[in-house]
């Protein structure tokens, strides 16, 4: 079963990594990737949060090295990913781990961006200036993601979450 969890997470990965790095809307010095956020919701409900995290961390680093992404992808991405997972293993709603996405990336991961965007770009913004675009690629990601999952039956698929 790890295997199947393993193949799920490298499509999850590619189809992050090609298609969000065409996919984007430039705003400020962030660039929104809603194909990133849509991953999120769908790795964290079918494979957990700690998947969604790890598949979070490859988009986010491969976008960097291919020169496609920014830095600010890993807090955005990955905070987006750990809350909807945990959301949606409370919650088991569709709806409310779209709601932790928005809420992971778009207010904390946003917050968690400012240093990083201060001390290591160099770039003098407010702590909240992050909150806008971010909030912006996620609620676009987040409701992408829910209609697939509305659309599609996963309830064969989401067995990868509870195996190996």
């Amino acid at each position: 079963m790890k295997t199947k969890k393993i193949t799920f997470s490298a499509l999850l990965i590619a189809i992050g990594v090609m298609a969000g790095s065409v996919i984007y809307i430039p705003v400020g010095v962030s660039k929104c990737f809603p194909v990133q956020h849509t991953i999120n919701v769908i790795a964290a409900i079918i494979l957990g949060p700690s998947y969604g995290v790890a598949i979070a961390f490859c988009i986010s680093l491969l976008r960097n090295i291919l020169g496609t992404g920014s830095i600010l992808a890993f807090p955005g991405s990955m905070i987006g990913a750990f809350v909807a997972g945990i959301i949606y293993k409370k919650t088991n709603s569709y709806l409310a781990a779209a709601g932790g996405e928005i809420f992971g990336t778009g207010i904390l991961g946003a917050l968690a961006a400012f240093p990083i965007a201060k001390f290591v770009m160099g770039k003098k913004v407010a702590a909240m200036f992050f909150v806008a675009p971010f909030l912006t690629s996620t609620v676009g990601g987040s409701i992408i993601a829910y209609c697939i999952l509305k659309v599609l039956d996963v309830s064969k698929i989401k067995s990868l979450r509870n195996e190996a």
